[in-house]
């Protein structure tokens, strides 16, 4: 099965020889579940012609907000609605689960309650879960007919699924604990309270549920559910 990545945001710098781009981070994540993978860099304005240029489609993190005005975004949302409309089954996180949301009709803004960073417990339909999350921006409002699967007192809508659809998460199942300390040193500081920074590089070395959502991406790209 043939999953394309729609890159929407970019690595810093200092981080990528270590870790690559995000859709080599999601590659990580789901190897061994049989997908071969393809990606296309839609921040620089790069598109697949059709749905069909694959079986299922991830859209991965940025630091961009989906509400803000760049020339790719809303190509991208156009995009989202050919591919659900096309029933190829569709997979969000972090801004994917914005961007998603907010093409098929939801509502994402940024949270007046502040930043999310670092290891945070879920609480899925199977038990609580601890991923790590990045982010401000959150989805206020989902979109009709989709239902929230996971959810924390930070972060109402923190799981969407979008029967037989699509399937989207807020956190960041492809970082693992380097990723998100390297974060805080080069991304963070200035950027979010250095107190939340503080308590989030503390929590590093929680055990991260990151193969539950990993194999749940790859049942919902396989059978369209996670049941």
């Amino acid at each position: 099965m043939k999953i394309g990545i729609l890159q929407t945001g970019k690595v810093p710098p200092a981080l990528l020889a270590e870790n690559g781009e995000y859709p080599e981070m999601f590659e990580r994540l789901l190897a061994g579940q049989g997908f071969d993978f393809e990606s296309w860099p839609v921040v620089d304005n790069v598109l697949p012609d059709s749905p069909e240029a694959a079986d299922g489609w991830l859209i991965p993190g940025s630091r961009h907000g989906v509400y803000e005005d760049h020339p790719w975004l809303p190509p991208l949302e156009a995009f989202i609605r050919e591919i659900v409309a096309a029933g190829r089954p569709l997979v969000g996180s972090c801004f994917g689960h914005q961007v998603i949301a907010q093409a098929l009709g939801g509502h994402v803004e940024k949270y007046q309650g502040g930043w999310s960073v670092g290891p945070k417990v879920y609480d899925f339909p199977d038990g609580p879960k601890t991923l790590h999350a990045w982010h401000q921006d959150q989805v206020i409002t989902p979109p009709e007919g989709a239902q929230t699967v996971a959810s924390n007192d930070f972060c109402a809508h923190a799981a969407l699924l979008y029967p037989g659809k699509a399937y989207t998460v807020q956190p960041h199942p492809e970082f693992p604990d380097s990723f998100t300390a390297a974060l805080i040193d080069t991304r963070g500081r200035g950027v979010v309270p250095d107190a939340l920074l503080d308590a989030a590089r503390a929590r590093i070395g929680t055990a991260i549920d990151r193969s539950d959502i990993a194999h749940q991406i790859g049942h919902f790209f396989k059978t369209r559910s996670l049941s």
